[in-house]
């Protein structure tokens, strides 16, 4: 199947997700459990951040912290940026290209999160269109 949209790309997934007062340590062992490179963070149902490998790197592990005492709060990236799950593949990757993260929580119309998207995802025809594209217009590309 040719992924066309954000949605066919998220059928048949499930969120995959951590609260704030979770220590690193389960956030890591969720993303390991899962083979994903991100959590939502949720309080109750709102979406307040978004824990990545990375941020466990640079803000824990480098940073000398203890994995099983440190808060995903503490290190997590809050309020990330989302995108709605009607939106195109390209623009998802745009997002992504521009704000320099790899990770993008997606939602619904009501500003609900319905699921998690990686660079990854987005075909390598569609990057590679998208990338030729914002080359002609004089935009950086996820190479630059």
């Amino acid at each position: 199947m040719i992924i066309k949209s954000i949605d066919q790309l998220l059928q048949g997934r499930s969120l995959v997700s951590v609260t704030p007062d979770a220590t690193i340590r389960e956030a890591c062992t969720l993303l390991d459990r899962h083979g994903i490179g991100a959590l939502a963070v949720l309080d109750g149902p709102r979406l307040v951040g978004i824990l990545s490998e990375r941020d466990v790197i640079r803000r824990c592990i480098a940073a000398g912290r203890r994995t099983d005492e440190t808060r995903v709060r503490e290190i997590m990236t809050p309020d990330p940026q989302t995108i709605r799950r009607n939106a195109s593949l390209a623009d998802a990757q745009t997002v992504m290209v521009e704000g320099g993260f790899r990770h993008l929580p997606v939602i619904d119309a009501i500003g609900s999160i319905v699921g998690m998207m990686s660079i990854r995802d987005v075909p390598t025809e569609y990057r590679l269109m998208v990338e030729r594209f914002r080359e002609a217009q004089g935009a950086p590309t996820a190479a630059q």
